[in-house]
């Protein structure tokens, strides 16, 4: 169902996309918002940001609603964060923030599939990075 993925000593999921939509469904979407907080907590853990909030991020989704803004924003946000790590390891096809926006109003449940999918993409993509503190492997000898 899940792999887990060790990069810098720090566990991430690499969840099947397809899996999450199908928990969230048969879930009537309460899956869904767990995926949103670990997804947010993974970001936070893997960024190092400490402004990034999963607590807050769930919130403004649960009850934001009844200002209506509120999880525009943090989806919005949550978002962006997931393009800066996707440009920090130079990975080419990157997450539309203003497609995640479209599957919350259209199809709530559709954006854990959307996200998931990119996240995956940078586990897969850091996991085969060597450390910042691993030295870069020595020259090869001159051919003869």
């Amino acid at each position: 169902m899940a792999e887990t993925v060790t990069i810098r000593g720090q566990s991430y999921l690499k969840r099947d996309p397809l899996l999450v939509l199908l928990f969230s469904v048969i879930t009537f979407g309460i899956y869904a918002l767990y995926w949103y907080y670990k997804a947010n907590e993974e970001i936070q853990r893997y960024t190092g940001d400490m402004t990034i909030s999963p607590v807050r991020s769930l919130m403004a989704v649960l009850f934001g609603w009844i200002l209506i803004v509120p999880p525009f924003i943090a989806v919005w946000n949550t978002a962006n964060h997931v393009v800066e790590m996707e440009r920090s390891i130079e990975i080419q096809q990157e997450l539309s923030p203003a497609l995640t926006i479209i599957l919350l109003l259209v199809v709530g449940v559709a954006l854990g599939l959307y996200v998931q999918e990119h996240l995956n993409r940078i586990w897969d993509r850091a996991a085969g990075l060597p450390s910042a503190a691993t030295p870069p492997p020595p020259p090869a000898p001159p051919a003869v």
